[in-house]
């Protein structure tokens, strides 16, 4: 029987714009759901939206919609943009349906009978924007601790939940559920806050000044406050699933950004605790997209990063990628456009798609497309990799380092780049075509691995680079197709143009101006070169098969590159832009007759050709990908 599987992303709060962070944490959770699936795991996966409170009913109000009419619209853009991005969720669930406002009732009502519910009179300071009092102590400035806005002090009568009496149950549970919270910072956070004293928790509005909202039920003048309706969203998925098997409570994991940690970690624990029910197994507390300020992206500060932009423009799966591949789950991340950019050039166009192109075209030209049937070695390093990186992929993103999983996969990929250079079947064809077609086989199947491992992060390309393996269109949903094997052998792979095209790095508004000319200056000092002194240049491709900084310096590395014919080494001042293993495996252009120098003591034969942008350097390669080493540039 398959292991049940059970994940939420946070419910969007109906009247926001999907942006990044939205984007984030749902395609996270979209990408662990893939991978436990391809583990052989039942999964269910929640996500919807939040729709009552003070501003869908004013928003709504403005724009003359009664507030589902405003909230029938508003949620489809999230349902929209998760199409887009090629999120697979079980169930989508607004607050709003009744198989929801049904159960919130009854879980008030059970909480009322037990005598943890009562009315009393309550004077606070109100914020309109996130719907909630705070004390005087909690205010900064005289303004909201959390968004910073302007607060009205309001008297009046509420329900309030008897939170406090749950404060030393939740903290003994966290003592003995180190793991409940992650990563484990965020646990020493919600100590640190559960050991001072936790009032009680208002969960009611009157209806005189909010009316939207579901009805408390033993009081028609009274609306139940939105984060107490919103959270049981959760376990009303378990009660009260669309057509399917109903997810099992408690959940897994649920998916949170840090800014909603208290209410997760603490209100969410403990209502459901006094209502009989277990607590969820784990939140995870994601951080931040920051921008290049190291701000916080946010609707107010005009930097926010709409989803459907960049995956218009680079892809949805592209885009899936970065998320997945740039941010360490619980740690801020920083964006830039260039930083996208970037990665794309250097992991899916450099590594990945240059080894498909190569191996596709290499095996159409030669093998009339067909995988040659071989022999595998255990000795064989390559497959040795292979039968370890598989395991290692599956133990980190159970650790939830999606980052470190896709990393540990790109890695593989360029060890298959270093070994397919090594063998070199472009020459070797012309002298032993068993030889090379046994390193396009080998190579192929590494692809295969590889596109399976990355499949969760990547499905509609992952799945069309499969089909160019002669697979065909198939849904990965096993863990045994990521063992070595002979998957391929007879298959007919499709050669086509790049899957992962290079991008140029976006134009800023910071980037250095163009260099004005001195008109003064005599022609003969121009720098200018003639067309026969530019012939003079050899420049050649090369792959690079190692890669190793200098010892105390801080811009330069070493390189060993295969120009086809030989070997030789070079230092390139490119240690600010590229990590050495970055460059592993990549084809560079490189001026290839150049007398030798010595620099930081170390002999270099040749100079590795980039192009400087900005902040960012991207050296130069050929455009289609899959051309031999030592071929003349002209």
């Amino acid at each position: 029987m398959s292991k049940n599987f059970y994940l939420t992303t946070p419910l969007y709060y109906v009247n926001d714009e999907p942006h990044i962070g939205h984007a984030y944490t749902t395609v996270l959770a979209d990408v662990i759901a893939r991978y436990h699936r391809l583990f052989g795991e039942t999964v269910h996966l929640l996500t919807g939206t939040d729709e009552h409170g003070q501003k869908v009913a004013d928003a709504s109000a403005k724009l003359g919609r009664t507030p589902l009419e405003h909230c029938d619209i508003t949620s489809q853009r999230f349902v929209n943009v998760w199409e887009k991005l090629g999120v697979e969720y079980n169930d989508f669930i607004r607050t709003t349906e009744p198989r929801h406002t049904t159960l919130v009732a009854e879980i008030l009502t059970r909480l009322n009978d037990k005598g943890d519910i009562y009315k009393q009179e309550y004077e606070g300071w109100y914020s309109v924007f996130e719907e909630r009092f705070f004390t005087e102590k909690d205010l900064v400035d005289g303004m909201d601790p959390i968004g910073g806005r302007p607060v009205e002090k309001i008297k009046e009568t509420n329900y309030f939940f008897k939170m406090s009496n749950y404060q030393e149950w939740l903290i003994d549970h966290y003592e003995n559920h180190p793991d409940a919270v992650l990563p484990g910072f965020r646990l020493n956070e919600v100590l640190g806050f559960l050991r001072q004293p936790l009032g009680d928790l208002c969960i009611s509005r009157p209806k005189s000044r909010l009316s939207w909202g579901i009805p408390i039920p033993w009081d028609e003048d009274y609306v139940t406050y939105v984060w107490f309706d919103a959270l049981l969203n959760y376990y009303t998925a378990t009660v009260h699933p669309p057509e399917g098997i109903a997810p099992k409570w408690p959940a897994d994991f649920h998916l949170i950004g840090k800014d909603i940690l208290t209410t997760h970690a603490v209100y969410w624990p403990i209502m459901l605790h006094a209502a009989g029910l277990e607590p969820p197994k784990h939140i995870l507390a994601h951080g931040w997209w920051m921008a290049k300020d190291a701000a916080k992206m946010s609707k107010s500060r005009g930097n926010v990063v709409k989803p459907l932009d960049l995956a218009d423009i680079y892809g949805p799966d592209s885009f899936r990628y970065y998320l997945m591949r740039d941010m360490v789950l619980g740690q801020d991340a920083n964006f830039s456009e260039e930083m996208v950019v970037k990665r794309l050039n250097s992991d899916l166009a450099n590594d990945l798609g240059n080894l498909l192109n190569r191996v596709t075209k290499l095996l159409t030209q030669h093998f009339d497309g067909v995988v040659p049937e071989v022999e595998w070695s255990d000795e064989d390093s390559l497959i040795e990799l292979a039968n370890q990186t598989a395991p290692k992929v599956h133990n980190l993103v159970e650790d939830l380092q999606i980052h470190s999983a896709i990393e540990e996969t790109l890695q593989f990929v360029r060890a298959t780049n270093r070994v397919i250079a090594n063998d070199a079947p472009w020459t070797t064809i012309k002298s032993d075509k068993e030889a090379a077609g046994k390193a396009l086989a080998k190579a192929a199947e590494a692809v295969r691995l590889a596109t399976v491992l990355l499949y969760p992060v990547m499905p509609v390309k992952c799945s069309e680079i499969l089909s160019r393996l002669g697979i065909g269109d198939i849904e990965v949903t096993d863990w045994e197709v990521t063992n070595w094997g002979d998957r391929l052998a007879g298959k007919t792979v499709t050669h086509g143009d790049p899957l992962f095209p290079r991008y140029k790095p976006p134009v800023t508004e910071d980037a250095p101006a163009k260099p004005k000319q001195d008109k003064k200056a005599k022609k003969e000092d121009s720098g200018m070169i003639t067309f026969d002194q530019f012939k003079e240049l050899d420049l050649r491709t090369a792959v690079v098969v190692a890669a190793e900084e200098v010892e105390k310096s801080d811009k330069l590395l070493k390189l060993q590159i295969d120009l086809g014919t030989e070997s030789r080494q070079l230092v390139a001042g490119v240690k600010q832009f590229f990590k050495p293993e970055e460059l592993i495996g990549k084809t560079v252009i490189v001026v290839a007759n150049l007398k030798p120098a010595k620099i930081f003591g170390i002999e270099s034969q040749g100079m590795m050709l980039a192009v400087r942008h900005g902040d960012s350097l991207t050296y130069l390669t050929p455009a289609g990908g899959d051309v031999p080493p030592g071929m003349r540039v002209s």
